[in-house]
C-alpha cells in the first residue's frame, strides 16, 4: 500500500543529504551505463566480423593446391599439386558429401585480352555458373555463365562494372560487344557487381572453363575448387557439417594425390565458417570480460548503496529507539529501510540505463571502426539488469535495515 508519510521521510532523508545521495546514485549509475556500453560493444564486434564474413557466402570454401613438405611413399617433398577435372567430378558426383553450389577456377597464363585495339590488364579466369553465387556476385546486365556455355565450349565472357567503367563507358551496354582474348573472339553477355567496398574480384573476366581450358591450353587442369555448404538452424550445425566435409574433401584429395596425412600445406583450404567460429569464440570470451567488468562495477555501486544504508542507520538509530518504544514493528523499520535503499538504487539504476541507451541509439549507427558495427544492446537484457540490480539493491538495504532493529530501545535510546 502507498504510504505517503514513509515516502515524504524518503524524500527529506535526500534532501538534507544531497550531495551524498548523489554520489551513490552516481556510483550505480555508472555501474548500468559502463554495463550496457561494454556490451553493446560486444554486439558491435560481432556485427562488424559478420558483416565481413558476408562479402563471400558464409558458408562457402575455397581449395587449392601447393607444394608437397612431407616425403610421403618414396616421393621427395617439393612436388606441386596439380588439381585435375577428375578430382572435381568425382568429389561432385561419386562422394558422399553435401553441398550447394560447386565451382572451378582455371587461370589461363600468358594470354592477351584487347578491346578495339586497346590492350587491356585484367586477369582472366574460366569457370561455371556456380561461383556467382559462392562468390556472391550480382548481376547488372545480362546473363553470368551456364551450364550450356560449359557444355558447348561457348567463347562468351562475363566482365564487371568496373571493367564496364574502365574499357566501355562511352557506350550504353557493353553487352553484344567483343573482347579478343590472345586471338580469339568472346563475346559478352553480362556484367557483374561484388556486395561490399571490396574490387578485387572485379579485376576479373570470366569464360566458361570447358572453353578457357580447350582454347589456352589448360588441358584438364584447374587451379581452385570451391564449395558452397547449406546453411542450417543454428551456427554449431553448420561448423559441424562443414567440418565432416572438409575432412572428407581433404582425405580424398590426399588420397588420390599421395600426399601424407600429416602434410598440412600441400593442400589448402579457406574455410571462412571456421574463421568464423574462431572469431566468435574471441568475441565471446571478450563479451564475458565485459560482463565481468561492468557486473564488478555494479557491485561497487551496490556496497557504496549499502554503506550509506550503514551510516542512515547510525545517524537515526535514536529516531529508531523511538519508533521501537512506541511499539513500532521490527518489520516497518525495516521495509523503512529498504524503501530508501530500494528508490536509490532504481532510480540510478534506470537513470544509467536510458542514458547509455540514448547513447548507443544515437552514435551506433554512425560508428565506422574496423570490425566494430552498429554497436547495440538487446533492451530486455539490459530491462533485466537493471531489475536484478533492484533487487540486489533491497538485499544492500536489508542488511543495515536488520541490524537496525536489532538495537535494543535503551541502547538507542541513550545514543546522541
Amino acid at each position: 500500500m502507498f504510504d505517503i508519510e514513509r515516502w515524504q521521510e524518503i524524500f527529506d532523508t535526500i534532501r538534507k543529504n544531497k550531495l551524498r545521495t548523489f554520489l551513490t546514485g552516481l556510483s550505480v549509475a555508472s555501474g548500468i551505463f559502463i554495463l550496457v556500453i561494454l556490451l553493446g560493444f560486444g554486439q558491435g564486434m560481432r556485427n562488424g566480423i559478420a558483416a565481413e564474413f558476408k562479402e563471400d557466402a558464409a558458408t562457402s570454401l575455397w581449395v587449392w593446391p601447393r607444394r608437397t613438405t612431407v616425403e610421403y611413399k618414396g616421393l621427395n617433398p617439393g612436388r606441386q599439386i596439380q588439381l585435375r577435372n577428375g578430382d572435381f567430378e568425382t568429389i561432385t558426383t561419386s562422394m558422399n558429401t553435401d553441398f550447394e553450389k560447386a565451382s572451378v577456377l582455371f587461370f589461363p597464363r600468358d594470354v592477351q585480352v584487347v578491346y578495339k585495339n586497346d590492350l587491356l590488364v585484367y586477369n582472366l579466369a574460366g569457370t561455371n555458373g556456380d561461383l556467382q553465387t559462392i562468390e556472391n556476385e550480382f548481376l547488372s546486365e545480362g546473363r553470368y555463365i551456364n551450364e550450356t556455355d560449359v557444355r558447348q565450349n561457348a567463347k562468351v565472357a562475363v566482365i564487371s562494372n568496373k571493367i564496364k567503367r574502365e574499357v566501355f563507358g562511352d557506350i550504353e551496354t557493353p553487352i553484344g560487344e567483343y573482347l579478343t582474348i590472345s586471338g580469339a573472339g568472346f563475346k559478352v553477355v553480362g556484367v557483374f557487381g561484388e556486395y561490399g567496398e571490396n574490387e578485387g574480384e572485379e579485376e576479373r573476366i570470366f569464360v566458361p572453363i570447358t572453353t578457357a581450358q580447350l582454347t589456352f591450353n589448360g588441358a584438364d587442369r584447374i587451379n581452385n575448387m570451391n564449395f558452397m555448404l547449406p546453411e542450417l538452424e543454428s551456427f554449431d550445425e553448420m561448423v559441424a557439417n562443414n567440418t565432416v566435409f572438409t575432412d572428407q574433401l581433404m582425405r580424398y584429395l590426399k588420397q588420390k594425390h599421395n600426399v601424407s596425412p600429416e602434410d598440412e600445406r600441400a593442400i589448402r583450404i579457406w574455410n571462412p565458417i571456421q574463421e568464423a567460429k574462431r572469431y566468435y569464440a574471441l568475441i565471446g570470451g571478450i563479451k564475458l570480460f565485459f560482463w565481468v567488468v561492468g557486473l564488478l562495477t555494479i557491485i561497487a555501486g551496490v556496497v557504496s548503496v549499502s554503506n550509506i544504508m550503514l551510516i542512515v542507520v547510525k545517524e537515526r538509530t535514536r529516531e529508531i529507539g523511538i519508533r521501537k518504544a512506541l511499539g513500532a514493528k521490527p518489520w516497518s523499520i525495516i521495509v523503512m529501510i529498504m524503501h530508501e535503499a530500494i528508490f536509490v538504487t532504481a532510480i540510478a539504476g534506470f537513470a544509467g540505463l536510458i542514458f547509455s541507451m540514448g547513447l548507443l541509439e544515437l552514435v551506433g549507427p554512425h560508428v565506422e571502426v574496423d570490425y566494430v558495427l552498429n554497436p547495440s544492446v538487446n533492451f530486455n537484457v539490459a530491462f533485466s539488469t537493471v531489475i536484478l540490480l533492484i533487487v540486489v539493491g533491497a538485499l544492500a538495504g536489508f542488511f543495515p535495515a536488520w541490524k537496525a532493529v536489532k538495537v535494543q530501545v535503551i541502547e538507542a535510546l541513550r545514543d546522541e
